[in-house]
């Protein structure tokens, strides 16, 4: 990997781990609907100047159906679900959840599209759900008069998030392959806001948000969405898709630091050791790592 590579992906992962903060600041002024839904509005603003400049745009007329159910699956729910989560939860609670994402779209593709794990990827999908156990067991406390609740349907709308991520992933292989980035970008985020706006409508705040809680907006739509998917087709370009997967490992530590930096939330050893389980599971499912020992002999080859 290039310098310049690395360093967009660290930008990337520092820019995906500052949404979970952007979403602690907004959420509780605008409201989980009306956040999401100014956020695909503005990136579709933000973005779609640069696909019609590009030329890319009888693309997205080509596959506007396809890119359509793409972009409620990969924008409007989870950034819905993300939204709801930050009024419960920290941000860098619901980083960890979202780097389940990879295991989500294996067992999609395995159920869908028949591509079966096997070897490693199995053990890694084992180990990884684990961790998800291990952390949503200790965070989402449903002892009588615990007050547990809340923060079990935060959980339980990261878990819908990435599972979202997950079916897009197989959508887009099934039926856009060959659609160039921009087009698949930009429409996504234009369905987002056609399905998001009359609820944004509906659930638009009594009191109009002061200054502090906009700008938690435009960082969301303009930098966390716009700017940060121009950066990682940029990268899958350059480095393909499989090494720009990995600002999955990162966007949790950029996560949690920015939220303890400007919030002062905690992080526990629990927190610690269940990221640690996930992303090992991740790694192993997305052939990032791979022990050098074979899981199972070799059969001969008749």
């Amino acid at each position: 990997m290039k310098p310049r590579d690395l360093t967009e992906l660290l930008l990337l992962a520092a820019i995906w781990g500052g949404s979970f903060l952007f979403l602690r600041l907004g959420a509780a002024d605008f409201g989980a609907v009306a956040l999401a839904g100014l956020r695909v509005l503005g990136a579709s603003l933000f973005l779609l100047p640069i696909l019609l400049q590009r030329g890319e745009w009888p693309a997205l007329r080509r596959h506007w159906r396809a890119i359509a159910v793409v972009g409620v699956a990969n924008s409007a729910i989870p950034f819905l679900c993300f939204a709801y989560a930050a009024l419960h939860i920290t941000g860098g609670l619901s980083a960890i959840f979202n780097a389940t994402t990879p295991l989500w779209g294996v067992l999609i593709a395995w159920a869908w599209l028949k591509d079966r794990p096997g070897g490693w990827r199995l053990v890694g999908l084992a180990i990884g759900f684990a961790g998800v156990l291990w952390l949503a067991g200790d965070k989402a406390d449903l002892r009588p008069g615990a007050g547990g609740g809340g923060a079990a349907l935060a959980i339980g709308a990261c878990l819908l998030a990435t599972l979202m991520y997950g079916l897009a992933a197989s959508l887009t292989k099934r039926f856009l392959t060959g659609v160039p980035p921009m087009a698949l970008a930009t429409g996504s985020q234009l369905s987002a806001t056609v399905v998001l706006a009359p609820l944004m409508l509906w659930q638009w705040p009594a009191q109009l948000p002061g200054p502090g809680p906009w700008a938690a907006v435009a960082a969301l739509a303009l930098l966390c969405t716009g700017v940060a998917y121009i950066l990682y087709f940029r990268l899958i370009a350059a480095i393909g898709a499989t090494h720009a997967l990995g600002v999955t490992y990162l966007i949790p530590a950029f996560a949690m630091a920015w939220g303890g930096l400007f919030l002062g939330e905690t992080v526990d050893a629990t927190m610690v050791g269940a990221c640690a389980v996930i992303l090992a599971g991740t790694s192993l499912v997305t052939g990032l790592w791979r022990p050098r020992w074979p899981l199972a002999p070799a059969r001969p080859r008749p």
